[in-house]
């Protein structure tokens, strides 16, 4: 792991830390990652940086897409894996939220 952690720049690290606050069944788009890190204009490599990404299952690249709502590339690739992940934490949320809504109707 530590090879992971020190092939990664600032930056990098800095897109990855922002990008480990999307909550479960949402997404933003790279842009917002972007201006959220205080570099507004580098859409292209916030990309890059999620690409890097070493922890994929602590941190949750796949919930960053285009502006345009497209889902972009997952791993460097355009497969269906990212699809797949967004609906399935879709539904998990969705589900959560009716079981705290139900237990807050029992209280």
């Amino acid at each position: 792991m530590k090879d992971a952690q020190s092939k990664l720049t600032k930056f990098q690290w800095k897109v990855l830390s922002v990008t480990s606050t999307i909550p479960l069944g949402e997404t933003r788009s790279y842009q917002w990652v972007a201006q959220r890190i205080g570099s507004p204009k580098a859409v292209r490599a916030v990309g890059q940086a999620l690409r890097r990404n070493p922890y994929p299952v602590i941190i949750p690249c796949h919930r960053v897409i285009h502006a345009n709502g497209s889902l972009g590339g997952y791993a460097g690739r355009f497969d269906k894996r990212k699809a797949q992940l967004l609906n399935k934490e879709r539904a998990i949320a969705a589900e959560m939220t009716k079981s705290v809504e139900s237990a807050r109707g029992a209280q």
